[in-house]
């Protein structure tokens, strides 16, 4: 038996509805995958820009201060635990800068180890320096220990535990209430490199789907 006409009409009708939703999904899938590397590859130009300037800055400055800091990357060795209870300070070298007081901006190269004589992080990397760290917001011990400072200075800051990390520690190197020991280059705030906005947006947007 024949199908009606007006029957053929309709089944072609929804063929062809079927036909361009697969078409019309197949279509933004190609233009979605298009779009991410389209943001990829945006986000990846903005970032190496961001990376070369941040290295320009952090070799001039690593050419100023250099010579003077790395001299102290051998002085980290064992220490005694005992009787760490208060921070105490003891300067190396002896800037001809601005004083540090409690709410001086500024910023620094350090070298930090546990008792052990285990580096647990410094500013030297490969023969150079890295970029600076700001001063400030850091933990009680160090913000206490460089007051007093003249910039271009460098001081040796022991810390007990309970103006370190604590009970909680940090990471494999800093177990929990453990005395550490900083060397410490204070030097004039450098200026910040502002971070281009497509990385803030997606640093931000990965933050808050963690």
């Amino acid at each position: 038996m024949a199908t009606p006409r007006s029957q053929q009409v309709g089944i072609w009708i929804i063929a062809v509805v079927m036909l361009l939703g697969t078409l019309g999904s197949f279509l933004i899938m190609i233009l979605g995958n298009q779009n991410k590397k389209n943001d990829d590859a945006s986000l990846q130009t903005a970032y190496t820009a961001y990376q070369k300037d941040v290295a320009a800055q952090s070799k001039q400055l690593s050419d100023k201060y250099y010579s003077t800091f790395s001299k102290y990357s051998t002085t980290p060795t064992a220490f005694s635990t005992d009787g760490i209870k208060t921070v105490t300070t003891n300067d190396l070298e002896v800037g001809d800068g601005e004083t540090l007081t409690a709410t001086s901006t500024y910023s620094a190269y350090y070298i930090g180890w546990n008792p052990k004589g285990v580096v647990f992080d410094q500013s030297i990397e490969s023969g150079a320096l890295k970029a600076p760290i700001a001063g400030g917001n850091l933990i009680d011990g160090w913000n206490e220990g460089v007051v007093g400072m003249k910039l271009g200075g460098v001081r040796e800051i022991t810390i007990p535990s309970d103006k370190a990390y604590g009970a909680t520690g940090s990471g494999d190197n800093i177990p929990p209430n453990t005395p550490i020991k900083f060397i410490v280059m204070v030097i004039p705030k450098v200026a910040d490199i502002p971070m281009p906005q497509i990385l803030v947006d997606y640093y931000s947007s990965q933050q808050q789907a963690q």
